[in-house]
C-alpha cells in the first residue's frame, strides 16, 4: 500500500508527497506576507494624503516668497528643539517647493579656531538673509542656550553673556526689518526614544544618530531645565517663541507652516485655506512658559 495514503499527515500535491504541517507554515507565511503588503499599501495612501494636505500651504510659502522677494523683505525662521523632534522633516516640506534662489538651510558645525575667537554672533550674522531671501536656521544661535552648557561646550560666563546679549541681538534684527520667526519643536521623551530607537535599525536613518542624541535621554531633564531657562529669558514681545507640539509629525509641520505665513503680510493665494494654528499643537511661548511653571509649583519639578 501507498505510505503517502496511509499516514493522515501527509498528501499528494502534482503527484508528489507533501507534508499538512508545510502546507499550514506555507499557507500562514502567505498571509501574513498578504497582511504585511496590506498595510504598507495602507501606510503609502496615508503618506500620500498626508503629503496632499501640505500642498495649498507649500503654494502659500511660494506667494509669500514672492512677497518677500517683490518688497526686498528679510526672513530668519530658526527651528529649534530637542534632538528627533521634527526639526528636519518640517524644513524639508517647508522648503520643497520653494525658488532655490530666494531661500537658504543653514545647518552651521562645530566652530573653528578662528570663530571661537571672534564674537559670538558674528559666524550667524554671516549667514543672515539679504533683501527678499528666508533663511531657515536649523538650530542656530540658540546651541548656546541649551546644548552647549549642557555638555560643557561654553563657560558660565559665555553661556550668561548669551543670555544677556541675545534679547538685543534680535531686537536689532527685527528694528532694521528683519521678520523673525522662532519655533521650538516639543516633543516627548517616550517618542523620542522610540525614535531614536528607529534611527538605530533603519540603515537610512543611522546617519541621524550622534553621540549627543545617545545622551539625549539621559540627560532628559537637564534639556528641560534649559528649555525653561531660555524660555524665561529670551522670549520678548519683540522676538517671541512658538511652541510646536510634535509628536505627530503631519501635525507638527501643518502648523508650523501656518505659523510661518502668519507671520507676513502677504497677499493670500487662497483665502478660503484655513490658517489658524491647531491650539492643540501650537501654543506660544508664554503659554509655555506658565505651564512650565505650573508644573513647577504642582509637583516642585518639569514634568516633560
Amino acid at each position: 500500500m501507498n505510505d503517502t495514503i496511509s499516514n493522515p499527515d501527509t498528501i499528494l500535491v502534482d503527484e508528489q508527497p507533501v507534508r499538512l504541517d508545510e502546507l499550514l507554515a506555507d499557507y500562514h507565511k502567505l498571509k501574513a506576507d498578504a497582511e504585511e503588503e496590506r498595510k504598507q499599501e495602507k501606510k503609502a495612501v496615508r503618506r500620500f494624503k498626508r503629503e496632499e494636505e501640505l500642498k495649498p500651504y507649500q503654494a502659500e510659502l511660494i506667494k509669500m516668497q514672492q512677497y518677500l522677494e517683490k518688497t526686498r523683505t528679510r526672513m530668519i525662521i530658526l527651528f529649534e528643539g530637542r534632538d528627533a523632534a521634527g526639526k528636519g522633516g518640517t524644513i524639508r516640506r517647508v522648503t520643497r517647493y520653494m525658488n532655490e534662489k530666494h531661500y537658504r538651510v543653514v545647518a552651521l558645525g562645530k566652530p573653528t579656531d578662528e570663530q571661537k575667537t571672534q564674537w559670538f554672533f558674528q559666524k550667524y550674522v554671516t549667514q543672515c538673509p539679504r533683501g527678499g531671501e528666508v533663511v531657515l536656521f536649523d538650530r542656530s544661535w540658540y546651541n548656546r542656550a541649551v546644548v552647549e552648557p549642557i555638555f560643557g561646550f561654553c563657560s558660565d560666563e559665555e553661556y550668561e553673556n548669551f543670555m544677556i546679549g541675545c534679547p538685543g541681538f534680535e531686537k536689532d534684527l527685527v528694528r532694521q526689518g528683519t521678520i523673525l520667526v522662532k519655533l521650538y519643536f516639543s516633543v516627548t521623551k517616550e517618542e523620542q526614544a522610540r525614535r531614536f530607537e528607529r534611527r538605530k535599525n533603519d540603515p537610512l536613518r543611522q546617519w541621524k544618530l550622534s553621540e549627543i542624541d545617545v545622551q539625549a535621554q539621559d540627560r532628559w531633564d537637564d534639556f528641560t531645565q534649559q528649555k525653561y531657562e531660555m524660555l524665561k529669558r529670551t522670549n520678548t514681545t519683540h522676538a517671541p517663541w512658538t511652541t510646536i507640539r510634535s509628536n505627530d509629525k503631519h501635525k507638527a509641520r501643518l502648523n508650523a507652516m501656518r505659523v510661518i505665513l502668519n507671520s507676513v503680510p502677504y497677499e493670500r493665494l487662497n483665502p478660503d485655506l484655513d490658517f489658524v494654528p491647531d491650539p492643540t499643537v501650537v501654543i506660544s511661548g508664554s503659554r509655555d512658559l506658565e505651564l512650565m511653571e505650573a508644573q513647577l509649583l504642582q509637583q516642585g519639578k518639569f514634568v516633560g
